[in-house]
């Protein structure tokens, strides 16, 4: 049978250091954790319970920070391998339960992951997948603290959600490998981003950006665009009613980008009409270049600022999911 560790995140407070990492969100500071963070959540214990009734061993953890994660992950390390990699073990008997209240807090756990595994550039082994920077992450099992949700990535992907179910998932068989967006801000994407930001009334504010997916230019910095999603999954599939995405594929190896421009659009004798213009393409990476300052952006559900080019590419099945 095998040991399980289930692995919580605090919730609330700001990002800093917290358990989500740095521009994260979705957990608390580096400082004082609230005392009801050391509380597992309802889910959390009925899903040991389960596990436990089934035999495993089981050990439950609320990580406050990177290191707590890190302290984590570190347990699916491999024997030492003679080039010094850190390598994961693919035969390891112990298995991973994220209870997940957010897509950024899935995020945050694969983020470490690719952060302890992704070898440097100079050491790239040969055994290392010519179209990958990481090689095979440890699966995971994502217990969604929201039984209701319909948006977040459990519920895209077709997962099990109920406590009992997802502990027969991890205790099963079934390894679902999925896409991974990595970036050069040194985080990930699990599902996707969506780019442009909103006034206080909650419309759209134009923005100029330069926006290339592979060859393809979707925008060359002059247009004046009201909205990117940059689709591993679907979770920006629209925008205000908008469709976007048209079928995001987190098992294509391919990333999607579709980008919103208003186009005025002239007729004789009559007034002149905007239309809005979805342009797509879908590539190995994406970068976009900022034409007027800082520009908002939310990816994964967690908001965030640019004011350089931000590239992102994927790693075809980089990481895994038990579906049950």
């Amino acid at each position: 049978m095998y040991d399980v560790v289930l692995l919580s995140l605090t919730e609330g407070g700001g990002s800093g250091a917290g358990a989500c990492g740095a521009a994260c969100g979705g957990c608390g500071s580096g400082g004082a954790v609230p005392k009801a963070c050391e509380t597992p959540r309802v889910p959390v214990l009925k899903c040991a319970e389960a596990l436990t009734a089934a035999g495993a061993r089981v050990e439950t953890v609320t990580a406050c920070s990177d290191a707590e994660i890190d302290a984590v992950i570190a347990r699916f390390d491999a024997p030492a391998r003679p080039d010094g990699l850190c390598w994961p073990d693919q035969d390891s008997k112990l298995r991973l339960v994220v209870a997940s209240a957010t897509d950024g807090q899935l995020r945050a756990v694969s983020r470490r992951l690719v952060r302890r595994y992704a070898p440097p550039p100079s050491k790239r082994p040969a055994d290392l997948a010519d179209n990958r920077t990481v090689p095979d992450l440890p699966p995971v099992a994502i217990l969604p603290l929201d039984p209701a949700g319909r948006t977040d990535l459990a519920a895209q992907l077709g997962l099990p959600r109920e406590p009992a179910a997802v502990a027969g998932a991890v205790l099963g068989s079934v390894v679902r490998r999925l896409d991974l967006l990595r970036n050069d801000g040194g985080s990930v994407t699990v599902d996707g981003a969506l780019i442009g930001g909103s006034d206080e009334a909650g419309a759209a504010v134009p923005w100029r950006g330069r926006i290339e997916v592979d060859d393809a230019v979707l925008s060359d910095g002059t247009d004046r665009i009201i909205a990117c999603a940059i689709g591993n999954a679907g979770a920006y599939a629209e925008f205000d009613g908008l469709p976007l995405l048209s079928a995001p594929d987190p098992t294509d190896g391919r990333v999607e980008v579709a980008v919103a421009v208003p186009v005025v659009v002239k007729a004789r004798f009559k007034k002149p009409r905007v239309r809005v213009e979805v342009r797509r393409a879908r590539g190995r990476a994406v970068s976009i270049l900022p034409r007027d300052g800082d520009l908002q952006f939310l990816d994964d559900g967690v908001a965030g600022t640019m004011t350089r080019k931000r590239s992102w590419w994927t790693e075809p099945g980089a990481w895994a999911v038990y579906a049950g």
